[in-house]
């Protein structure tokens, strides 16, 4: 199965996207396809078919591939848009004045008014044919997708100008033929207008548009274009394109890390807050690992490339976030289906109310005016702009906190969580342990018997390991990991098991130093059993120290009604002793990672909505079952790839945010849909001249302005979320 994430020109509303989307799923080889309007891509699954054939499935469907996604386009909207909304505005101005000027007794421009009809038509349809170049682009994208079979926004707008049009010319030619009364009839203003506030809503849309990007631009910005490369001594600057795995780099105070790498000499603090959200500079020395983008405060470091291109922290970071907002949540897919089948609704309306008018008595005039004006006021843009705007700009706040999320339904869940689980070592405490105390049974000296274990800790990845320090090299064959229990191994041809007390019991070796292993958990240590062969040697005792503002964090969730658990393999007193500093009152310890996974079940199967927060290869299980499964960077690859969310700062306070934002979210994304769908209520039926009876009336070009003005309500809705800052803490 292969996976891409495409570029695509030529997509315009909603109607377009769900079509594409709609579309793609439905050829041979695409397992899935998820289409976003905001960001103008598809992100596709393939398998059994080639590039070529995706663009021509594309093609097909009446877009263009513009290629694969590098990075979010930083070129700024073109000057030319914006002249040509002044210039085409000052000849809409014109042409209002020459139609309405008499109105409002302003003054008469010589020879062309209306006592030379024909002149003044001839003028009127030339600015129209202007406009009609104009807009060119949406007439186009509306007649493709109509051939297509996916009629979209400007299939309606393209039928409203196109009758509009074809009345007034037949207008012209009565005014031609003699008949100066027909000046009455012309809506080459109404046409015109209609193109121009399209036009303007568009490049207003837009411009919104790229704001909901500048989260994801600010992490393409962050990475230097220039490195300096030491080779042969020497030092020599080149672009980030050249640079080569394994190559050497410089950075010096004030720098900026060019690639992810090691350093391999010299010494420096650096800034990762636009990647942790950690304001706290970070010491990195010998073979400390960097980060693209880091600023060193002082010092040099020497450091190598390991990471580069598209395999950068960076850029998959950014393509984390575009894929989390291509996906779709429920209420997303259900406002694109509804989008789906708008335009075609729209058109059959359109029809009934010029047939319905002309059947009640209404001229034909009156009845196509109602006609354009249906098809012109009906907005499907606003409905597809609700949710994926939201998405986009929800996603970017998550992004700037250090929250990764791998699917944007994520933020529809987690608003219902009520419970919060956390593992022990490494996510509450640092899992940066240390040795407390040895009780050292056997003949070696306690430095060889903590060399003995450092050797065999040294393949293991769990935290615990990092609490040994190798001093001399011994022979380890036969190490494996015995998930919940510990480690074993043979050293120098001896067989020893590392762990807990379970894998005692489970080794049927009965624990004769009852005493030390209680004065170690009273201590709230982790305590590990030195079997050699099948006899006790050693008992370790190691501590680890809290997070901070752990205690603080757990506290505010409880405040907001969040059951919070504590699930370890640690022993119940030790566990215990840290639950009781944070605050936790319930603890479930002493559980292997198939309980874990368990415990999780057992947690759903109670109604409960949970968050499982976890950093190890034994939480990997958990946290796929849980509702939204939370890993913290310092976490296992597996843990990582197993999670919903990746915690890049390891902030705990974080996941207050990611609720609050997804509340949020939520919340924006139900305003906008009611303002959709509010909007279509109440302006169509006086599009379609329900309420002519009442003196209610509505001609296109009002028509179409306030259809712009629905879209802008949505958009700038969404943006409006973006700046609200009440909930997020620094």
């Amino acid at each position: 199965m292969k996976k891409i994430i495409l570029k695509i020109g030529g997509m315009t509303c909603s109607a377009c996207s769900s079509g594409l989307e709609k579309y793609l799923n439905k050829q041979k080889g695409i397992k899935s396809a998820n289409v976003n309007l905001v960001l103008s891509m598809a992100t596709i699954e393939y398998e059994d078919i080639k590039r070529k054939d995706l663009d021509k499935y594309i093609k097909d469907a009446g877009f263009e591939n513009l290629g694969e996604f590098k990075g979010i386009d930083e070129k700024e909207m073109d000057h030319k848009d914006k002249n040509h909304l002044i210039l085409f505005g000052l000849l809409l101005i014109f042409m209002m004045y020459l139609s309405m000027g008499h109105m409002l007794h302003l003054p008469n421009i010589p020879y062309i008014n209306k006592t030379n009809p024909i002149l003044l038509g001839t003028v009127f349809l030339i600015i129209t044919l202007f406009f009609f170049y104009y807009g060119k682009d949406i007439l186009k994208s509306g007649f493709k997708n109509l051939i297509h079979g996916m009629p979209n926004m400007d299939t309606l707008v393209l039928a409203s100008v196109t009758f509009s049009f074809l009345y007034s010319v037949y207008g012209y030619i009565a005014i031609c033929l003699g008949n100066a009364s027909a000046l009455e009839h012309l809506y080459f203003e109404s046409t015109c207008m209609v193109i121009y506030f399209i036009k303007l809503g568009r490049y207003i849309e837009n411009k919104s548009k790229e704001k909901t990007k500048d989260a994801l631009k600010k992490l393409v910005q962050i990475t230097p274009q220039k490195a300096i490369i030491k080779k042969d001594e020497e030092e020599k600057e080149i672009s980030i394109d050249e640079v080569q795995k394994d190559d050497v780099l410089i950075c010096r105070a004030g720098d900026k890390i060019a690639v992810d790498g090691e350093v391999v000499t010299g010494k420096t603090y650096v800034d990762e807050s636009f990647i942790t959200g950690e304001s706290t500079p970070v010491l990195k020395e010998t073979k400390s690992k960097v980060i693209a983008g880091s600023i060193c405060f002082d010092g040099y470091i020497e450091y190598k490339a390991e990471k580069i291109g598209k395999e950068s922290t960076i850029s998959e970071i950014v393509k984390l976030v575009i894929e989390a907002t291509n996906t779709k949540s429920k209420i997303q897919k259900l406002a694109d289906k509804i989008s789906g089948y708008f335009v075609p609704i729209i058109f059959i309306l359109s029809l009934l109310t010029l047939i319905i008018n002309l059947i009640v008595g209404m001229s034909f005039e009156i009845s196509l005016t109602h006609m354009v004006t249906v098809l012109v006021v009906a907005c499907p843009c606003a409905l597809g702009l609700a949710v994926p705007l939201v998405n986009v700009v929800s996603s970017g706040l998550c992004a700037e906190k250090g929250l990764f999320l791998k699917n944007s339904s994520i933020l529809e869940q987690v608003r219902h969580i009520d419970t919060i689980v956390f593992d022990k070592t490494g996510t509450l405490t640092y899992g940066k342990i240390s040795l407390f105390k040895t009780y050292n049974y056997s003949d070696y000296k306690e430095e060889e018997l903590l060399n003995i274990v450092a050797n065999i800790e040294k393949n293991s990845s769990h935290p615990i390991s990092n609490a040994f320090k190798i001093k001399y090299a011994l022979e380890v064959t036969d190490f494996e990991t015995k998930n919940g229990y510990g480690l074993t191994a043979k050293v120098n041809g001896k067989k020893y098991n590392l762990g807990n007390e379970k894998f005692l019991t489970k080794l049927k070796i009965k624990n004769t130093h009852q005493q030390d292993y209680e004065d170690l958990v009273k201590n709230g240590c982790s305590i590990i059993f030195v079997i050699e062969e099948e006899k006790v040697i050693g008992l370790i005792g190691v501590k680890d120290i809290v997070r901070d503002s752990v205690k603080k964090t757990i506290k505010e969730m409880k405040d907001k009604h969040l059951e919070v658990i504590m699930l370890t393999g640690d022993n119940e007193t030790t566990a215990g002793i840290i639950a009781k500093e944070l605050g936790i009152q319930k603890v479930i310890a002493n559980v292997i990672p198939k309980k874990k996974e368990e415990e999780i079940k057992n947690l759903l199967n109670q109604g409960k909505r949970v968050i499982m927060v976890g950093d190890g290869i034994n939480d990997a299980p958990a946290l796929i079952t849980a509702t939204i499964g939370v890993s913290v960077n310092d976490g296992t690859d597996i843990a990582m790839d197993s999670a919903d969310v990746i915690l890049m700062n390891n902030n705990m306070q974080n996941i207050l945010d990611l609720i609050e934002i997804g509340k949020s979210s939520y919340r924006i994304i139900k305003q906008n849909l009611f303002w959709a769908f509010f909007y279509n209520l109440c302006m169509i039926p006086i599009a379609m001249g329900l309420l002519s009876p009442l003196g209610i009336n509505m001609t296109p070009m009002f028509g179409s302005l306030a259809m712009v003005l629905s879209s802008l309500t949505v958009v700038l809705n969404a943006l409006r979320f973006g700046r609200y800052k009440k909930w997020r803490r620094n």
